[in-house]
């Protein structure tokens, strides 16, 4: 009899932990796991704010996939669409060959995209902060602005490129927003042609309260924080129009700019769609044991599964954190090989730890098991969280070797120039419709193997 096959989709926390966890679980003999992940590492995503500002290199916040895995078969591409009758999954390479992958297991880590509204211009004069390649085009695009205003002599141009907006209150937009305002602080020191105080950051959002997670205390003080450095918060606002050098609020105001960075939370990849079962605002449904209802063998996990959060009672889906995912991927192994060996599964259940949000240099707030901090104690606990979550020991050497060498020698502020003839817009990285609905990937199944 031929091998089990259980098929991982997303390298991501969640994905990227499950197969491990079966490696460690499964013999060689006992099943073939295969792992589909357009990238070859899994990125830290909480430290991206840092690589956009230069303190970290990109190697730093990237755990190469062959580093954790084995024996797991990597295949470079997406999963586009499944079948869950016939226990297929249709996969498109970075190549763009399609091609149907079989499984008697199948676990969904697929991860989130940036949830985008129906603004006009957004998906064209936006930027995102999700990947690698945005956090490294973010820094270049900010510099560049630095660059161009420092040799023009247009004042509307120079207000225009100094000007920078970061839309959305949660932990991915005030730290990016905190960290590239120290950064563009610490660069204009190299500009004797500007005046600093042209350099302007805008940080908004819908929500009434930034970070509300943090509660009103903390929420209050990062609040206190970020504006004392110069950034200029505005709740209950966002964006009602975005141009190549102008962003519209919804209040009316009109701000010269040329930098949109939009941080406004996440929605489950579109692959869930796919599957043709039950979602809950947009995530799969599924029992406290991962297991997609009315799917056979299918497991669902990370942002893009609503896993009951048991620690709160069930009646609350767990949030989609690092946190979360990275225990989901262990607890959802564990019952794949319950399943393959005919024992029952265990609900996930975990606790939430806390919540650190880092805001550079020796300021951040932190909650660490509901007891808050600020200041220095607070980013000590917050960089010994991120240290102890990334999952090798290269990873970890080089993001304190990085923290270290930035706070003792500072930056050099070089643009790479990769992307430089190249606009790095939210449609450009945002793989949204590649994705088949589930009577096309039924027909596109039976289309491939009759080929």
């Amino acid at each position: 009899m031929s091998r089990p096959r259980i098929l991982v989709v997303g390298g991501g926390f969640a994905g990227l932990e499950c197969a491990h966890r079966l490696e460690r679980r499964l013999s060689p003999d006992e099943a073939d796991i295969t792992l589909v992940s357009p990238w070859s590492h899994q990125l830290y995503l909480p430290l991206l704010p840092h690589v956009a500002a230069g303190v970290l290199t990109p190697q730093a916040v990237a755990v190469a996939l062959r580093r954790m895995l084995r024996r797991t078969v990597i295949i470079p591409g997406r999963a586009i669409g499944v079948d869950a009758p016939a226990k297929a999954v249709v996969i498109k390479k970075i190549t763009d060959e399609e091609f149907v992958e079989r499984y008697d297991y199948l676990v969904l880590a697929p991860g989130s995209v940036t949830r985008t509204f129906d603004i006009p211009g957004l998906t064209e004069y936006g930027r995102g902060m999700k990947t690698l390649a945005e956090a490294a085009y973010i820094r270049d695009h900010v510099i560049t602005q630095l660059d161009l205003a420092s040799a023009s002599t247009d004042e509307a141009e120079r207000a225009s490129r100094l000007q920078f907006v970061v839309v959305g209150g949660g932990y991915a937009g005030t730290e990016t927003a905190a960290c590239l305002q120290r950064l563009t602080s610490a660069a204009v020191k190299r500009y004797p042609r500007l005046d600093p105080g042209l350099i302007k950051w805008h940080l908004i959002d819908i929500a009434p309260k930034l970070m509300p997670e943090l509660g009103d205390k903390l929420g209050q003080k990062a609040l206190e924080i970020v504006s004392k450095r110069g950034v200029e918060v505005s709740l209950g606002v966002s964006v009602a129009e975005a141009g190549e050098d102008l962003v519209t609020f919804t209040d009316g105001r009109k701000i010269p700019c040329r930098t949109l960075i939009w941080t406004a939370g996440v929605a489950a990849s579109p692959l869930v769609a796919t599957l043709g079962t039950e979602t809950i605002k947009g995530r799969l449904h599924v029992n406290a044991d991962m297991e997609v209802p009315g799917a056979d063998g299918v497991f669902a996990l990370g942002d893009s599964a609503a896993v009951p959060d048991l620690a709160k009672g069930g009646d609350a889906v767990c949030p989609p954190t690092a946190q979360h995912a990275m225990r989901q991927g262990k607890a959802a192994a564990e019952n794949v090989v319950a399943a393959m060996r005919g024992k029952p599964l265990k609900p996930y259940e975990h606790r939430d730890l806390g919540l650190v949000v880092d805001l550079g240099g020796a300021q951040a707030v932190s909650k660490p098991l509901g007891i808050p901090l600020s200041g220095p104690p607070a980013q000590l606990v917050a960089r010994g969280y991120h240290l102890g979550a990334l999952r090798t020991f290269p990873a970890r050497f080089r993001t304190a070797a990085g923290w270290l060498l930035n706070s003792v020698a500072g930056d050099d502020f070089v643009r790479t120039g990769f992307q430089a003839r190249r606009p790095a817009r939210l449609r450009d990285f945002e793989v949204t419709d590649i994705y088949l609905s589930p009577e096309e990937a039924r027909a596109r199944i039976e289309s491939l193997r009759a080929a």
